[in-house]
Protein backbone atom coordinates (compact mmCIF):
# COMPACT_ATOMS: atom_id res chain seq x y z
CA UNK A 1 0.00 0.00 0.00
CA UNK A 2 2.79 2.61 0.77
CA UNK A 3 4.72 1.59 -2.08
CA UNK A 4 1.54 2.25 -4.41
CA UNK A 5 1.47 5.89 -2.47
CA UNK A 6 4.71 6.31 -3.29
CA UNK A 7 4.20 5.95 -6.78
CA UNK A 8 1.51 7.78 -7.06
CA UNK A 9 3.21 10.61 -5.78
CA UNK A 10 6.06 10.34 -7.73
CA UNK A 11 3.86 10.41 -11.13
CA UNK A 12 2.34 13.72 -9.35
CA UNK A 13 5.65 15.39 -9.22
CA UNK A 14 7.03 14.28 -12.79
CA UNK A 15 3.57 15.79 -14.35
CA UNK A 16 3.73 18.71 -12.46
CA UNK A 17 7.73 20.00 -13.28
CA UNK A 18 6.56 18.79 -16.96
CA UNK A 19 4.21 21.48 -17.26
CA UNK A 20 5.69 24.13 -15.66
CA UNK A 21 8.76 23.20 -18.18
CA UNK A 22 6.01 23.43 -21.21
CA UNK A 23 5.08 27.10 -19.83
CA UNK A 24 8.33 28.62 -19.45
CA UNK A 25 9.79 27.04 -22.58
CA UNK A 26 8.47 29.68 -26.19
CA UNK A 27 7.27 28.03 -28.86
CA UNK A 28 9.65 27.19 -31.85
CA UNK A 29 9.99 30.37 -34.84
CA UNK A 30 7.08 32.44 -32.84
CA UNK A 31 8.45 36.28 -32.10
CA UNK A 32 8.21 37.96 -29.21
CA UNK A 33 5.74 40.99 -28.92
CA UNK A 34 6.60 43.97 -27.59
CA UNK A 35 4.71 46.35 -25.67
CA UNK A 36 4.66 50.19 -26.52
CA UNK A 37 5.42 52.05 -23.43
CA UNK A 38 2.03 53.85 -22.65
CA UNK A 39 2.08 57.74 -22.75
CA UNK A 40 1.51 60.65 -19.84
CA UNK A 41 0.36 63.51 -21.91
CA UNK A 42 -0.49 64.71 -25.52
CA UNK A 43 2.26 65.99 -27.81
CA UNK A 44 2.37 69.76 -27.72
CA UNK A 45 1.01 71.72 -31.09
CA UNK A 46 3.95 73.52 -32.51
CA UNK A 47 2.12 77.17 -34.31
CA UNK A 48 3.29 77.76 -37.86
CA UNK A 49 1.79 81.27 -38.04
CA UNK A 50 0.70 83.79 -35.62
CA UNK A 51 -3.06 84.94 -35.73
CA UNK A 52 -4.20 87.34 -37.57
CA UNK A 53 -5.39 91.12 -35.84
CA UNK A 54 -9.00 90.09 -36.33
CA UNK A 55 -8.57 86.98 -34.83
CA UNK A 56 -6.99 88.47 -32.03
CA UNK A 57 -9.03 91.17 -31.27
CA UNK A 58 -12.13 88.89 -31.41
CA UNK A 59 -10.89 86.63 -29.01
CA UNK A 60 -10.49 89.81 -26.50
CA UNK A 61 -6.21 89.02 -26.59
CA UNK A 62 -4.66 92.39 -25.42
CA UNK A 63 -2.05 94.08 -27.14
CA UNK A 64 1.06 95.00 -26.00
CA UNK A 65 0.55 98.74 -26.27
CA UNK A 66 2.17 99.99 -23.28
CA UNK A 67 -0.03 102.17 -20.94
CA UNK A 68 0.60 105.62 -20.42
CA UNK A 69 1.81 106.75 -17.02
CA UNK A 70 -0.20 109.44 -15.11
CA UNK A 71 1.92 112.32 -16.31
CA UNK A 72 1.67 111.49 -20.28
CA UNK A 73 -1.90 111.21 -19.45
CA UNK A 74 -2.28 114.27 -17.81
CA UNK A 75 -0.21 116.13 -20.63
CA UNK A 76 -2.14 114.46 -23.05
CA UNK A 77 -5.78 115.56 -21.54
CA UNK A 78 -3.78 119.44 -21.39
CA UNK A 79 -2.88 119.13 -25.14
CA UNK A 80 -6.55 117.94 -25.96
CA UNK A 81 -8.33 120.51 -23.61
CA UNK A 82 -5.90 123.76 -25.70
CA UNK A 83 -7.46 122.69 -28.66
CA UNK A 84 -10.51 124.90 -30.18
CA UNK A 85 -14.21 123.71 -29.89
CA UNK A 86 -17.10 125.05 -30.69
CA UNK A 87 -19.42 126.62 -28.03
CA UNK A 88 -23.35 127.26 -27.83
CA UNK A 89 -24.68 130.65 -26.78
CA UNK A 90 -25.68 131.18 -23.64
CA UNK A 91 -29.62 132.06 -23.96
CA UNK A 92 -29.26 135.28 -22.29
CA UNK A 93 -27.71 136.35 -25.75
CA UNK A 94 -30.77 135.09 -27.55
CA UNK A 95 -33.62 136.90 -28.21
CA UNK A 96 -36.72 135.36 -27.16
CA UNK A 97 -39.11 133.26 -29.21
CA UNK A 98 -42.13 135.48 -29.62
CA UNK A 99 -40.59 138.51 -30.60
CA UNK A 100 -42.00 140.43 -33.48
CA UNK A 101 -39.00 141.83 -35.02
CA UNK A 102 -36.81 138.91 -33.81
CA UNK A 103 -39.32 136.89 -36.57
CA UNK A 104 -39.47 139.16 -39.27
CA UNK A 105 -35.58 139.96 -38.61
CA UNK A 106 -34.22 136.97 -38.05
CA UNK A 107 -33.41 136.07 -41.57
CA UNK A 108 -32.49 139.12 -43.20
CA UNK A 109 -29.19 139.57 -44.55
CA UNK A 110 -26.65 141.24 -42.34
CA UNK A 111 -25.32 144.51 -43.16
CA UNK A 112 -21.70 144.87 -45.36
CA UNK A 113 -18.52 145.45 -44.49
CA UNK A 114 -18.60 149.26 -45.55
CA UNK A 115 -21.89 150.29 -43.87
CA UNK A 116 -20.34 148.79 -40.52
CA UNK A 117 -18.79 151.45 -38.19
CA UNK A 118 -15.17 150.97 -37.26
CA UNK A 119 -14.39 150.34 -33.64
CA UNK A 120 -11.81 152.88 -33.62
CA UNK A 121 -14.30 156.00 -35.01
CA UNK A 122 -15.99 156.96 -32.30
CA UNK A 123 -19.93 157.75 -32.90
CA UNK A 124 -21.29 160.91 -32.85
CA UNK A 125 -24.39 161.39 -30.13
CA UNK A 126 -26.96 162.75 -32.77
CA UNK A 127 -25.62 159.14 -34.54
CA UNK A 128 -26.41 157.32 -31.29
CA UNK A 129 -29.25 158.95 -30.05
CA UNK A 130 -30.69 157.94 -33.59
CA UNK A 131 -29.68 154.41 -33.71
CA UNK A 132 -30.91 153.32 -29.49
CA UNK A 133 -34.51 153.24 -30.35
CA UNK A 134 -33.32 150.49 -33.23
CA UNK A 135 -31.40 148.42 -31.01
CA UNK A 136 -33.04 145.40 -29.52
CA UNK A 137 -33.13 141.81 -29.64
CA UNK A 138 -33.59 141.73 -33.53
CA UNK A 139 -30.23 144.26 -33.86
CA UNK A 140 -28.79 141.88 -31.25
CA UNK A 141 -29.27 138.67 -33.41
CA UNK A 142 -28.27 140.26 -36.16
CA UNK A 143 -25.08 141.21 -34.95
CA UNK A 144 -24.62 137.70 -33.59
CA UNK A 145 -25.16 136.40 -36.60
CA UNK A 146 -22.65 138.44 -38.49
CA UNK A 147 -20.09 137.93 -35.25
CA UNK A 148 -20.43 133.88 -35.50
CA UNK A 149 -18.90 131.84 -38.15
CA UNK A 150 -22.22 130.77 -39.48
CA UNK A 151 -23.20 134.63 -39.93
CA UNK A 152 -22.44 134.72 -43.25
CA UNK A 153 -23.36 131.45 -44.37
CA UNK A 154 -26.90 132.17 -43.01
CA UNK A 155 -26.75 135.42 -44.81
CA UNK A 156 -25.98 133.94 -47.82
CA UNK A 157 -28.87 131.64 -47.29
CA UNK A 158 -31.56 134.44 -46.26
CA UNK A 159 -30.52 136.17 -49.74
CA UNK A 160 -31.70 133.92 -51.93
CA UNK A 161 -35.08 134.31 -53.39
CA UNK A 162 -38.01 131.96 -51.61
CA UNK A 163 -40.45 131.09 -53.40
CA UNK A 164 -44.39 131.77 -52.69
CA UNK A 165 -46.64 129.04 -52.24
CA UNK A 166 -49.54 130.70 -54.42
CA UNK A 167 -46.96 131.43 -57.24
CA UNK A 168 -45.74 127.87 -57.28
CA UNK A 169 -49.28 126.76 -57.06
CA UNK A 170 -50.26 128.82 -59.89
CA UNK A 171 -47.33 127.36 -62.33
CA UNK A 172 -48.86 124.04 -61.38
CA UNK A 173 -51.76 125.00 -62.70
CA UNK A 174 -50.92 126.39 -65.63
CA UNK A 175 -48.52 123.93 -66.83
CA UNK A 176 -51.03 121.51 -66.22
CA UNK A 177 -53.66 123.60 -68.40
CA UNK A 178 -50.95 123.63 -70.92
CA UNK A 179 -50.01 119.87 -70.94
CA UNK A 180 -54.09 118.70 -71.17
CA UNK A 181 -54.89 121.26 -73.93
CA UNK A 182 -52.03 119.65 -76.10
CA UNK A 183 -53.42 116.27 -75.36
CA UNK A 184 -57.15 117.19 -75.98
CA UNK A 185 -58.90 117.24 -72.79
CA UNK A 186 -60.33 120.23 -71.31
CA UNK A 187 -58.22 122.25 -68.89
CA UNK A 188 -61.66 122.99 -66.76
CA UNK A 189 -61.00 119.05 -66.03
CA UNK A 190 -57.82 119.06 -64.94
CA UNK A 191 -58.26 122.14 -62.53
CA UNK A 192 -61.53 120.27 -61.10
CA UNK A 193 -58.94 117.18 -60.67
CA UNK A 194 -56.79 119.09 -59.20
CA UNK A 195 -58.62 121.11 -56.57
CA UNK A 196 -60.29 117.27 -55.93
CA UNK A 197 -57.17 115.78 -54.84
CA UNK A 198 -56.59 118.68 -52.52
CA UNK A 199 -59.78 118.32 -51.56
CA UNK A 200 -59.04 114.81 -50.69
CA UNK A 201 -55.65 115.33 -48.54
CA UNK A 202 -56.85 117.86 -46.50
CA UNK A 203 -60.28 115.26 -45.89
CA UNK A 204 -57.32 112.58 -45.23
CA UNK A 205 -55.06 114.92 -42.74
CA UNK A 206 -58.48 116.19 -40.65
CA UNK A 207 -59.46 112.54 -40.46
CA UNK A 208 -62.97 113.22 -42.08
CA UNK A 209 -63.90 110.27 -44.23
CA UNK A 210 -65.49 106.82 -42.75
CA UNK A 211 -64.69 103.00 -43.06
CA UNK A 212 -67.28 100.58 -42.55
CA UNK A 213 -67.13 97.14 -40.68
CA UNK A 214 -66.00 95.59 -44.20
CA UNK A 215 -63.61 97.82 -44.91
CA UNK A 216 -65.45 100.43 -47.25
CA UNK A 217 -63.71 103.96 -47.64
CA UNK A 218 -66.32 105.93 -49.77
CA UNK A 219 -63.91 108.79 -49.36
CA UNK A 220 -61.28 106.35 -51.04
CA UNK A 221 -63.25 104.85 -53.73
CA UNK A 222 -65.06 108.31 -55.15
CA UNK A 223 -61.81 110.45 -54.54
CA UNK A 224 -59.12 108.16 -55.92
CA UNK A 225 -60.53 104.28 -57.17
CA UNK A 226 -63.21 106.03 -59.57
CA UNK A 227 -61.27 108.32 -61.03
CA UNK A 228 -58.35 106.25 -62.01
CA UNK A 229 -60.88 103.87 -64.04
CA UNK A 230 -62.34 106.58 -65.75
CA UNK A 231 -60.27 106.99 -68.71
CA UNK A 232 -59.97 102.82 -69.11
CA UNK A 233 -63.56 102.89 -69.01
CA UNK A 234 -64.79 105.96 -71.17
CA UNK A 235 -61.99 105.94 -73.65
CA UNK A 236 -59.39 102.56 -74.05
CA UNK A 237 -63.07 100.36 -73.30
CA UNK A 238 -65.95 102.85 -74.19
CA UNK A 239 -68.16 100.98 -72.19
CA UNK A 240 -72.07 101.10 -73.45
CA UNK A 241 -74.71 100.40 -70.90
CA UNK A 242 -78.20 99.11 -71.64
CA UNK A 243 -80.86 98.62 -69.14
CA UNK A 244 -79.27 100.29 -66.09
CA UNK A 245 -83.19 101.33 -65.24
CA UNK A 246 -83.77 97.74 -63.90
CA UNK A 247 -81.32 98.24 -60.78
CA UNK A 248 -83.60 99.75 -57.87
CA UNK A 249 -83.24 103.09 -56.68
CA UNK A 250 -82.88 101.20 -52.93
CA UNK A 251 -82.84 98.26 -50.73
CA UNK A 252 -80.85 95.20 -51.33
CA UNK A 253 -80.38 93.23 -54.67
CA UNK A 254 -78.20 90.45 -56.13
CA UNK A 255 -76.64 91.09 -59.36
CA UNK A 256 -75.56 87.85 -60.95
CA UNK A 257 -72.88 88.68 -63.90
CA UNK A 258 -70.80 86.45 -65.93
CA UNK A 259 -67.05 86.57 -65.55
CA UNK A 260 -64.25 86.58 -68.47
CA UNK A 261 -60.91 88.85 -69.53
CA UNK A 262 -58.04 86.47 -68.13
CA UNK A 263 -57.57 89.22 -65.85
CA UNK A 264 -60.74 89.84 -63.63
CA UNK A 265 -61.48 93.29 -64.70
CA UNK A 266 -64.64 92.97 -65.65
CA UNK A 267 -65.76 93.07 -62.13
CA UNK A 268 -64.31 96.81 -61.89
CA UNK A 269 -66.04 98.28 -64.90
CA UNK A 270 -69.69 96.59 -64.09
CA UNK A 271 -69.14 98.36 -60.74
CA UNK A 272 -67.99 102.07 -62.12
CA UNK A 273 -70.74 101.43 -64.34
CA UNK A 274 -73.78 101.32 -61.78
CA UNK A 275 -72.09 104.55 -60.10
CA UNK A 276 -71.66 106.62 -62.74
CA UNK A 277 -74.58 105.70 -65.23
CA UNK A 278 -77.57 105.21 -62.39
CA UNK A 279 -78.95 108.16 -61.01
CA UNK A 280 -78.73 107.55 -57.26
CA UNK A 281 -74.74 106.68 -58.43
CA UNK A 282 -75.33 103.15 -56.17
CA UNK A 283 -72.43 101.47 -55.25
CA UNK A 284 -71.94 97.85 -55.93
CA UNK A 285 -70.31 95.56 -53.09
CA UNK A 286 -68.95 92.78 -55.38
CA UNK A 287 -67.49 89.23 -53.56
CA UNK A 288 -64.42 88.28 -54.06
CA UNK A 289 -62.55 85.07 -53.91
CA UNK A 290 -59.86 84.38 -50.76
CA UNK A 291 -56.78 84.93 -53.45
CA UNK A 292 -57.93 88.32 -53.94
CA UNK A 293 -57.68 89.30 -50.21
CA UNK A 294 -54.39 87.14 -49.77
CA UNK A 295 -52.63 88.99 -52.49
CA UNK A 296 -50.28 91.85 -51.15
CA UNK A 297 -51.91 95.27 -51.76
CA UNK A 298 -54.33 94.11 -53.90
CA UNK A 299 -56.25 92.63 -50.83
CA UNK A 300 -56.44 96.35 -49.30
CA UNK A 301 -57.64 97.95 -52.27
CA UNK A 302 -60.27 95.69 -52.96
CA UNK A 303 -61.39 95.94 -49.39
CA UNK A 304 -61.53 99.93 -49.48
CA UNK A 305 -63.64 100.13 -53.00
CA UNK A 306 -66.34 97.90 -51.35
CA UNK A 307 -65.47 94.17 -51.90
CA UNK A 308 -65.70 91.57 -49.54
CA UNK A 309 -65.12 87.91 -48.90
CA UNK A 310 -67.45 85.71 -51.02
CA UNK A 311 -69.34 84.25 -47.63
CA UNK A 312 -72.71 83.95 -47.02
CA UNK A 313 -71.93 85.70 -43.67
CA UNK A 314 -71.01 88.80 -45.34
CA UNK A 315 -73.26 88.79 -48.04
CA UNK A 316 -76.20 88.71 -45.23
CA UNK A 317 -74.99 91.31 -43.80
CA UNK A 318 -74.81 93.73 -46.54
CA UNK A 319 -78.31 93.24 -47.42
CA UNK A 320 -79.67 93.70 -44.05
CA UNK A 321 -77.76 97.06 -44.58
CA UNK A 322 -79.82 97.62 -48.18
CA UNK A 323 -76.94 97.01 -49.84
CA UNK A 324 -76.64 96.11 -53.38
CA UNK A 325 -74.11 92.94 -53.51
CA UNK A 326 -72.42 91.66 -57.18
CA UNK A 327 -71.14 88.18 -57.60
CA UNK A 328 -69.76 86.25 -60.52
CA UNK A 329 -70.87 82.45 -60.31
CA UNK A 330 -68.44 81.29 -62.56
CA UNK A 331 -65.41 82.26 -60.77
CA UNK A 332 -61.64 81.16 -61.79
CA UNK A 333 -63.32 78.99 -64.38
CA UNK A 334 -65.06 81.60 -66.42
CA UNK A 335 -62.28 84.27 -66.33
CA UNK A 336 -59.68 81.43 -67.17
CA UNK A 337 -61.01 79.53 -69.76
CA UNK A 338 -60.02 79.25 -73.27
CA UNK A 339 -60.94 81.96 -76.29
CA UNK A 340 -62.77 78.82 -78.05
CA UNK A 341 -65.08 78.87 -74.91
CA UNK A 342 -65.66 82.38 -75.31
CA UNK A 343 -69.25 83.40 -74.22
CA UNK A 344 -69.82 79.75 -73.16
CA UNK A 345 -71.05 80.09 -69.54
CA UNK A 346 -69.59 77.93 -67.28
CA UNK A 347 -71.19 75.79 -64.32
CA UNK A 348 -72.81 78.25 -61.57
CA UNK A 349 -71.79 76.07 -58.60
CA UNK A 350 -74.06 74.56 -56.02
CA UNK A 351 -76.08 78.10 -56.10
CA UNK A 352 -75.47 79.65 -53.01
CA UNK A 353 -75.98 82.55 -53.95
CA UNK A 354 -79.78 82.19 -55.30
CA UNK A 355 -80.21 80.51 -51.74
CA UNK A 356 -78.54 83.67 -49.81
CA UNK A 357 -81.05 86.01 -52.02
CA UNK A 358 -84.07 83.76 -50.97
CA UNK A 359 -82.75 83.75 -47.42
CA UNK A 360 -82.62 87.88 -47.63
CA UNK A 361 -85.83 88.47 -50.01
CA UNK A 362 -83.90 90.79 -52.33
CA UNK A 363 -84.38 90.33 -56.37
CA UNK A 364 -82.15 88.83 -58.51
CA UNK A 365 -80.85 90.69 -61.47
CA UNK A 366 -78.37 89.37 -64.20
CA UNK A 367 -76.42 90.90 -66.44
CA UNK A 368 -74.48 90.26 -69.28
CA UNK A 369 -70.85 91.47 -70.16
CA UNK A 370 -69.48 91.34 -73.47
CA UNK A 371 -65.79 92.63 -75.00
CA UNK A 372 -64.38 91.22 -72.05
CA UNK A 373 -63.42 88.15 -73.96
CA UNK A 374 -61.17 89.46 -76.00
CA UNK A 375 -59.05 91.94 -74.27
CA UNK A 376 -56.77 88.91 -73.49
CA UNK A 377 -57.63 85.87 -75.30
CA UNK A 378 -56.13 82.88 -73.79
CA UNK A 379 -54.46 80.19 -76.09
CA UNK A 380 -52.79 78.40 -73.53
CA UNK A 381 -52.12 77.48 -69.95
CA UNK A 382 -48.85 77.22 -68.24
CA UNK A 383 -49.83 74.70 -65.76
CA UNK A 384 -46.49 73.90 -64.16
CA UNK A 385 -45.75 77.67 -63.58
CA UNK A 386 -49.45 78.42 -62.13
CA UNK A 387 -48.73 75.41 -59.89
CA UNK A 388 -45.48 76.29 -58.69
CA UNK A 389 -46.86 79.96 -57.91
CA UNK A 390 -50.08 78.87 -56.15
CA UNK A 391 -52.49 80.13 -59.29
CA UNK A 392 -55.53 78.88 -60.80
CA UNK A 393 -54.21 79.37 -64.32
CA UNK A 394 -50.91 81.03 -65.96
CA UNK A 395 -52.84 82.01 -68.95
CA UNK A 396 -50.66 82.29 -72.51
CA UNK A 397 -51.61 85.22 -74.87
CA UNK A 398 -50.84 86.60 -78.35
CA UNK A 399 -49.41 89.20 -76.35
CA UNK A 400 -47.97 87.36 -73.19
CA UNK A 401 -45.43 86.08 -72.15
CA UNK A 402 -43.64 87.13 -75.85
CA UNK A 403 -43.47 90.34 -75.14
CA UNK A 404 -43.34 90.69 -70.91
CA UNK A 405 -44.89 93.50 -69.15
CA UNK A 406 -46.40 95.07 -72.24
CA UNK A 407 -48.58 91.76 -73.02
CA UNK A 408 -50.23 92.27 -69.76
CA UNK A 409 -51.98 95.54 -71.27
CA UNK A 410 -55.93 94.66 -72.59
CA UNK A 411 -56.57 95.04 -75.95
CA UNK A 412 -59.25 98.25 -76.95
CA UNK A 413 -62.46 96.49 -77.32
CA UNK A 414 -65.51 97.23 -77.21
CA UNK A 415 -67.38 96.63 -74.22
CA UNK A 416 -71.37 96.33 -73.60
CA UNK A 417 -73.03 95.90 -70.28
CA UNK A 418 -76.54 94.56 -70.53
CA UNK A 419 -78.64 95.06 -67.46
CA UNK A 420 -81.54 92.78 -67.14
CA UNK A 421 -84.78 92.18 -65.37
CA UNK A 422 -84.62 91.80 -62.25
CA UNK A 423 -86.17 88.21 -60.62
CA UNK A 424 -87.83 88.50 -57.64
CA UNK A 425 -87.96 86.57 -54.89
CA UNK A 426 -90.20 87.74 -52.09
CA UNK A 427 -93.24 85.34 -53.61
CA UNK A 428 -91.17 82.21 -52.97
CA UNK A 429 -90.15 83.19 -48.83
CA UNK A 430 -87.26 82.86 -46.61
CA UNK A 431 -87.87 78.98 -46.06
CA UNK A 432 -87.01 78.67 -50.15
CA UNK A 433 -83.69 79.01 -49.49
CA UNK A 434 -84.02 75.25 -47.45
CA UNK A 435 -85.45 73.65 -50.95
CA UNK A 436 -82.48 72.29 -53.09
CA UNK A 437 -84.72 71.58 -56.20
CA UNK A 438 -85.95 75.24 -55.69
CA UNK A 439 -82.44 76.93 -55.75
CA UNK A 440 -81.23 74.26 -59.05
CA UNK A 441 -84.02 75.84 -60.59
CA UNK A 442 -83.97 79.08 -59.87
CA UNK A 443 -79.88 79.06 -60.89
CA UNK A 444 -80.55 77.58 -64.31
CA UNK A 445 -83.09 80.30 -64.87
CA UNK A 446 -80.53 83.01 -64.11
CA UNK A 447 -77.65 80.88 -66.22
CA UNK A 448 -80.16 80.50 -69.07
CA UNK A 449 -81.17 84.28 -68.83
CA UNK A 450 -77.37 85.35 -68.74
CA UNK A 451 -76.53 82.84 -71.70
CA UNK A 452 -79.81 84.41 -73.82
CA UNK A 453 -78.63 88.32 -73.03
CA UNK A 454 -75.27 87.41 -73.98
CA UNK A 455 -76.05 85.89 -77.73
CA UNK A 456 -78.49 88.65 -78.23
CA UNK A 457 -76.20 91.26 -78.03
CA UNK A 458 -73.33 89.53 -79.83
CA UNK A 459 -75.26 89.74 -82.69
CA UNK A 460 -76.30 93.09 -82.81
CA UNK A 461 -72.45 94.05 -82.27
CA UNK A 462 -70.99 95.61 -85.35
CA UNK A 463 -67.38 94.68 -84.58
CA UNK A 464 -65.04 93.48 -81.80
CA UNK A 465 -63.65 96.84 -81.28
CA UNK A 466 -65.91 99.38 -82.98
Amino acid sequence: MAEKKSALAAGAARAKGERAKRTSTPLIGAEPVLVAPATTHRPTPVISSAPSKKAARQSGERTRVPRLSPRAKRLADERAGSRAHLTLASSSELPPADHESYAADAFRPSASPATTASPATPASPAASAQSAPTSGPATAAKASASSSPGGSLLGALSALPLPDPSAAVGSLVALLRTAAHAAGVAPEDIEQGVAAALAFLRRRIDGDYRVDDFGYDQDFTESVFYPLLRPIYQKWFRVEVRGIENIPDEGGALVVSNHSGTVAIDSLMLQLAIHDEHPRHRAMRALGADLVFQTPFLGTVARKAGSTLATNADAEGLFARGELVGVFPEGFKGVGKPFKDRYKLQRFGRGGFVATALKAQVPIIPVAIVGAEEIAPIIGNMTTVARLFGLPYAPITPTFPLLGPLGLIPLPSKWIIAVGEPIHTESYGPEAADDPMLVFDLTDQVRETIQQSLHEVLVTRRSVFF
